[in-house]
């Protein structure tokens, strides 16, 4: 049996955030948003429950957010965080915030192929998730993991045992397991048996 505890990251950044003048990308801001003070709070907090102790290896994406998160986990079990690009968020292809139209996070949600300028589809993002969290499991077989990414990659790559829509619950074997809204460290513990096989999920609540 292999445990992986899939969590999204803590709070950014961006609740402390004035004004900006720099040079940077929409994406490069995005990648380097790092967690607020109640982010960096909530994240130790849920890192330090019972539940993560001993945890055996821990992964995270590249964005400073989500490496924040993982941090205490790795610290609070001897570990190192494990860093893989394939982990981020979905890339939204945009050179500003007004490029994205006002119902694209539904429509990213439904239509597989729906993407803009120059980022990343549904299908796109579920196959780097697919590929790394394949290597993940097979090389931690019968351990407890932690992955930390993002809520639009996750619900992309959940989508490959669930039945997911935008503003429903999630489903899995036609049973409700999370109500579908998003929380700071929302997180869920996905059982496999010894083929890889998803036995059962849940959801961990952060608060």
């Amino acid at each position: 049996m292999t445990i992986v505890y899939l969590f999204r990251h803590s709070q950014g950044f961006i609740s402390h955030q004035g004004e900006m003048n720099t040079k940077d990308s929409v994406q490069l801001i995005n990648e380097k948003n790092p967690l607020s003070v109640y982010g960096e709070k909530l994240a130790e907090t849920i890192a330090s429950r019972d539940e993560f102790k001993n945890i055996d290896a821990v992964y995270s994406s590249h964005y400073v957010r989500a490496m924040s998160t993982a941090k205490y986990f790795a610290n609070n079990n001897n570990l190192k965080v494990n860093i893989d690009y394939r982990l981020g968020e979905r890339i939204q292809g945009i050179n500003s915030w007004d490029e994205l139209p006002k119902d694209f996070e539904e429509k990213q949600l439904a239509d597989e192929t729906f993407k803009v300028g120059f980022g990343e589809n549904q299908i796109e993002v579920r196959k780097r998730m697919e590929e790394v969290f394949n290597e993940i499991v097979n090389s931690n077989k019968d351990k407890r993991i932690v992955i930390v990414s993002h809520a639009t990659a996750i619900s992309f790559f959940l989508k490959r045992w669930c039945t997911i829509e935008y503003s429903k619950p999630y489903l899995f074997n036609n049973k409700e397991f999370f109500d579908g809204k998003w929380d700071f460290c929302t997180g869920f513990k996905l059982i496999f048996d010894d083929n890889n096989n998803l036995e059962s999920i849940e959801h961990i609540v952060a608060n």
